[in-house]
């Protein structure tokens, strides 16, 4: 059983918003410390940037624009803690504490991937997407349900008829999504929004690869300041995750779908 929404779902226009703030702090500089939260709905876009880098309010504007249209944006940037900020210093350490899981992805998942990417390529408005076996499920907006029948049959389409979504319709948060970014994976840690240092990001990414890679379901826990976790230096996790990250195209790109893409 598996559920997908696809990046036009208000959870996962405030993870691109997020995402590409990341993008321009690392345009800024080599390694910086950021970390943002977002919430997004009904006319305004409210975003909190802990950060090391100068993100100015007109490339804020310019980034919601972009993605999500002519809001209000409210924008809030404040520096990163000083402790923190000494835990980075002379090494790459660990930047936070968590408990991360890797679990390879099914059959199941990997084909409704295909369905979200295909109705998002059809409609590319919001949408969620549910496979439970023979069930599957299709919540797709600005579409004639009708239409989306005759392409699956099958399918329990729309049940409560056609629908606008959006986020004039529901609102949006960072990290609401986790689930359909991570399948079977999904611990506490949010993926988007933070730097490389973030063991959200870094481990979630690393453990992920390595289940995919073995076949076998990875386990791992580290706390702040660690600088090894499962037995190779945390500087080697970070390359791994930039070298993915850079990969796909980014870290908005990252939040587009996730891992399970």
């Amino acid at each position: 059983m598996f559920e997908k929404v696809n990046p036009a779902h208000p959870d996962k226009v405030a993870d691109r918003i997020a995402g590409a703030l990341v993008d321009l702090a690392y345009e800024k500089e080599q390694n910086p410390k950021i970390a943002v939260e977002i919430l997004i709905g009904h006319g305004i876009c409210h975003i909190i940037a802990e950060t090391s880098v100068h993100i100015s309010r007109k490339e804020v504007e310019s980034i919601v624009t972009r993605i999500a249209g002519n809001l209000i944006t409210d924008y809030r940037e404040v520096p990163q803690d000083v402790h923190l900020s000494k835990n980075q210093e002379g090494k790459i350490r660990c930047g936070d504490n968590g408990i991360f899981r890797g679990i390879p992805v099914t059959e199941e998942q990997m084909e409704l991937c295909k369905i979200a990417a295909f109705m998002y390529n059809t409609y590319p408005s919001d949408g969620k997407y549910i496979l439970d076996q023979a069930r599957l499920i299709i919540c797709q907006s600005n579409a004639e349900t009708a239409h989306l029948l005759e392409v699956y049959p099958n399918a329990e389409v729309n049940p409560l008829g056609d629908w606008t979504g959006g986020t004039d319709v529901d609102s949006g948060a960072t990290n609401r999504k986790l689930g359909s970014d991570m399948a079977d994976s999904v611990t506490g840690g949010g993926l988007h929004g933070k730097d490389l240092s973030k063991a959200d990001v870094s481990v979630n990414i690393y453990a992920w690869l390595k289940a995919q890679e073995t076949g076998e379901p990875v386990e791992l826990c580290c706390a702040i300041g660690d600088e090894t976790v499962d037995e190779i230096p945390y500087g080697d996790i970070v390359d791994i995750a930039r070298s993915y990250i850079q990969s796909i195209g980014g870290f908005e790109k990252f939040a587009e779908w996730g891992l399970v893409r």
